[in-house]
């Protein structure tokens, strides 16, 4: 089977900085092998930089990059992107990136890859870089319901607006992002050394991959506390002393987003599986669960399991509770 392309999401709120974002990303060499998929062409100010149109829809950069308009349908686009691709009528691309709208949940767009099987053999969820206005942050938080979402489903944020925050602003939006999403790296855009094209990349190895599950997962104090934030959310990691049963976990999980997907912003998970010398990496958005990682080594000496969840809504101690009676474990808090 062909190797998946990746997939990555650039999410945000309106005027948090994605177009600027994105326009960075399009100069870099590194990414000069990529597709675009924005709502319009024209806001991402490229004209100084464009090579060619190819249709009325399409444009080619001089650094190779393809660019093109998503209309309605973010699938049809894609096949419509692959097909073309495969016909020769434009040129190769070794990833996909998309702008999603300012006020858009970024969940149904990854729904959307995970659901349409002529897709899902293509193209995988690569990383979702989220942009944060620090001036705004706070009242975004209050007023925006999608504003958690962003924040939860990203790998990496990307903080903006920095130079025209004070530091006490900045200082409460960085603690307020890492309430809500607590394994995710922040950066912020106008530091001088920001690699754009290191925003996208992707642990190669499995001692990479189960490096940054443990990051992700590993126990602190900033786990323990239910996040009191405006929004509801809270963000709580639970630790295993004891090996997890891999179908009665699935089961449970299945259960868990069935009843509640809506209110499970990301579940992420570095696990001790029964009957297994090596950890399995698990990471759901909502109701999406992405395929799980098999690694062939731990990142230490810690192989307990650890679950990270991000609710909104949802209390902490029903989901301990139903896991810990499903599961049958009993955890064990750092």
């Amino acid at each position: 089977m062909t190797e998946r392309l990746p997939l990555h999401l650039i999410s945000g709120f309106l005027g948090s900085g994605k177009t600027t974002l994105l326009q960075r990303m399009l100069g870099a060499p590194a990414l000069g092998d990529s597709a675009v998929l924005v709502n319009e062409l024209g806001e991402i100010g490229l004209d100084h930089h464009l090579l060619r149109h190819i249709d009325g829809e399409t444009v080619l950069l001089r650094n190779g990059c393809v660019c093109c308009t998503v209309r309605d349908d973010l699938g049809a686009a894609l096949k419509d992107l692959l097909s073309r691709r495969a016909r020769g009528e434009i040129p190769g691309f070794s990833r996909v990136i998309v702008e999603s709208t300012g006020l858009a949940d970024p969940v149904p767009i990854l729904s959307t890859i995970a659901a349409e099987p002529s897709l899902r053999h293509h193209v995988r969820i690569g990383r979702v870089i989220t942009t944060v206005d620090a001036v705004n942050a706070g009242l975004q938080s209050r007023q925006q319901p999608e504003f958690a979402s962003q924040i939860a489903v990203a790998d990496r944020i990307v903080l903006t607006k920095t130079d025209i925050a004070d530091a006490g602003t900045i200082a409460a939006a960085m603690a307020q992002l890492r309430l809500i999403n607590p394994g995710a790296a922040i950066d912020r855009a106008m530091a001088p050394d920001l690699d754009v094209a290191d925003l996208l990349a992707e642990p190669q190895t499995s001692a990479a991959l189960s490096a940054e599950a443990s990051a992700w997962t590993r126990p602190s104090a900033r786990f323990q506390a239910v996040a009191a934030h405006d929004a509801g959310v809270q963000s709580f990691c639970m630790v295993f002393d004891r090996p997890i049963d891999w179908v009665t976990l699935g089961i449970w999980l299945t259960m868990l987003l069935h009843a509640h997907g809506e209110r499970v912003l990301r579940v992420k998970g570095l696990l001790d599986i029964a009957g297994s010398d090596y950890p399995v990496v698990i990471n759901g958005v909502q109701h999406v669960m992405h395929k799980p990682l098999h690694l062939d080594a731990w990142p230490d000496e810690d192989h307990r399991s650890r679950l990270v969840f991000i609710l909104r809504d949802l209390p902490r101690d029903l989901v301990e509770r139903s896991c810990l009676a499903f599961l049958g474990l009993v955890p064990a808090y750092a």
